[in-house]
Order: structure tokens, then sequence, then C-alpha cells
């Protein structure tokens, strides 16, 4: 069906050698054996962060742990780079290390480790379900978040506390002054008050400009907590009638319609007699990557305390959704019949789902079945 409008976990058994995951445990040991062999002088850091490479850059992956060393080393991150790229190149599943820059490390994967990456992220998915992304950005981290007597900031709070919990943090909510009754209707509740901690993190979104019983008369819970969670805190919250429209125009509607289109797949393939097995590669690169960077997402909104980013990655992942239904279906058409391609493109899509209905539960947002 066409678009609406428009027509860190823990490995697995099955993990191929070159998630991401472990592209930065290969770069840890490259500085640990570095330090090892006197070649570098630098404290092992306790984890290395490897990122997709940006719009315009060399490679799949990039790594700018040579820049973190380079003054504990007293070298050019540059060197320090070229001393790592030696010992990283020539990994399983690496096809090329190049340093760029300044002193970034820039991975290529070789074609046949890209496709293993591809299946061992939609086979994680599927089984981490719910909890996939979650992991320890955050571990050991006590936060205690206050907020003032306002449902904006209530529900950031509580939306954020929730993130930050999937990365290991402790963390409890406070309100200045007594909670206001409707907010249990958003899902809000309070831990403790605000002077439970001597430094709370204080959050500070603009206002609604509404009380939470105005707001849930006019658009109920899930609208609600859309309105105010999905434009940054620094901006105003849109809070009218275009949040209940059906269309690809309201992001709402967008995220929420394909779950509900993923989980129609899975239901209509049942009754075909057929279910998802990634047996072959799909070629969905958008919504692949938008899949492999969901972690990143998650962990990148605990940390700057915006859930706005989480909600952002969600429309990406819907829009990546949409486009590779359109252009190849997980269901057979006309006299086709279920082949390794539709069971693989029906985990793919089943695996979208399945991060959307994760998203939006970690903001507060039911994601139905059926729309």
């Amino acid at each position: 069906m066409a678009k609406p409008g428009r027509g860190a976990p823990p490995s697995l058994p099955y993990a191929c050698p070159v998630t991401p995951a472990e592209l930065s445990r290969t770069v840890l040991r490259a500085v640990r054996r570095a330090v090892d062999e006197e070649a570098l002088r630098a404290p092992v850091p306790t984890r290395v962060r490897v990122e997709r490479t940006r719009p315009g850059g060399s490679g799949d992956y990039a790594c700018a742990v040579a820049l973190q060393l380079a003054g504990a080393a007293a070298r050019p991150a540059r060197e320090v780079a070229e001393i790592l790229r030696d010992r990283v190149a020539g990994a399983p599943g690496i096809g090329r290390v190049e340093v760029t820059g300044p002193g970034f490390l820039n991975f290529t994967l070789d074609a046949s480790a890209d496709a293993r990456m591809r299946e061992a992220l939609v086979h994680e998915v599927l089984a981490r379900g719910a909890r996939y992304g979650h992991g320890d950005a955050l571990a050991g981290d006590i936060l205690q978040l206050s907020h003032a007597r306002e449902v904006r900031a209530a529900v950031t709070a509580h939306a954020l506390r929730t993130i930050a919990r999937t990365q290991g943090a402790l963390v409890r909510t406070g309100c200045d002054g007594s909670p206001d009754p409707d907010w249990a209707r958003l899902g809000v509740d309070i831990e403790a008050t605000g002077e439970a901690a001597a430094s709370p993190t204080v959050v500070r979104p603009l206002p609604a400009g509404a009380a939470a019983s105005e707001l849930l008369e006019r658009l109920g819970p899930d609208a609600v907590r859309w309105g105010l969670l999905r434009p940054a805190g620094h901006d105003r919250a849109p809070l009218g009638d275009e949040l209940l429209v059906q269309s690809a125009g309201n992001p709402l509607f967008l995220v929420r319609y394909a779950h509900s289109r993923a989980r129609a797949l899975t239901r209509g393939a049942a009754l075909l007699g057929f279910g998802s097995s990634y047996d072959e590669d799909v070629d969905a690169p958008a919504l692949l990557r938008a899949l492999a960077d969901y972690p990143e997402a998650l962990a990148a909104a605990a940390r700057h305390r915006a859930p706005d980013r989480l909600a952002r990655h969600l429309e990406d992942v819907a829009h990546a959704f949409f486009d590779f239904q359109d252009s190849a279906s997980p269901l057979p058409v006309g006299d086709e019949k279920p082949s390794a391609a539709h069971r693989s493109r029906l985990a793919v899509a089943e695996a979208a789902g399945t991060v959307l209905a994760g998203g939006l539960s970690l903001l507060g947002i039911s994601a139905p079945e059926h729309l």
C-alpha cells in the first residue's frame, strides 16, 4: 500500500563480526594492543564510539578515538590514527581503513560482510523486541529531574526518565509544586519532590500554554504527548487539530500508521500461509540504515535530554518503511507465489514495526495494531 497521502546491545549468537558494537570492540582491542606494544602511551578508554559516516564522509563507519587520545599520548591525532589503522586493518569483515581529516578512522566493510551485517541487524531487532536499542551509555549515572508545575515540563521529564533508564541511568523525577491530577491521564507520575537532590537537572521546555485538562479534552492523550514531545524544548509546541488529521502530513499519524501497516503485513502473510525469515539479502538501504541507527538515536535522546530526537527518528523509520513497501512488497502480487524474497522482506517490515512500537512506547504513546 502506498504511503497515505502520496501513493549497545549485547552480542547475539548469530551476530557477524562487523556489527557496530563489534567494530567498536575491534578498535578498542587495537588501542590496547598499541598501548601494550608501547607504540602509544595513553590510558585505554572504557569504550570507543563508532558511528555511521555522515553525508560526504568516507566509508561506512567512522571513529574519532584518535582525537580523544592525542592529548594524553602527546602526539598529533593523525599519527595516533595511523598507529591504530595498522592494527585494525585486516580484521574480519573490514575491507579498508582510512585516516581522514585531523585524525578520523574511516572503515569500509567488504560486500559479503555488509550483507551479513544486514542479516544480523534484522535478527537482532526481532530477537530483542522492545528492548532493541537499550544499552549502557548512561550506566552508573544518577539523575534527578526537576520540573515546574506545567504540563509540557511534566510530560518531558517523564519521557526523559523512561528514555534515560533504557541506557542504564538511575532516574527520579520531582515537581516544584503539587502535581496536577490530570497528569495521571497522560501517564505522568512523580516519584520524588523537587528537593530530593541537591543539584537536580531542571527540565525547562517552553510552556504548552494550556492546562492538561483542556489539551486532553481536545486531543486525547496520545496526540497531546506527541505534540508536547516532538518539538525541541526551545520551540513552541503546536497543539492544534492538525495532530488529529489522518494523513502523511501529520507525523504522529504517519508513525502509527506505519506500525499498523507492518502488523497488517504479518497478518496478510499468515493468511497466505507463510511467515518471516531473513533468507536472502534485502535491498532496503534507507530502512535498514534507519533501523541500525535507532540505538544511537535513543542514546542521543538520553544524553542530550531531548525526547524530540527519538520522535524525529521514528518519523525517519516510518518514511523509509513506506518507501520500502512501495518499491518491494513483502506480500506476493498477482499470481506470485510466496518466496524467500517475500519472507525476507516481511522480516524487514516486522523489524520496522518492532522499532516503531518500541519507540512510541518510550514516548508514552500507544501503537495500535489497527488504525
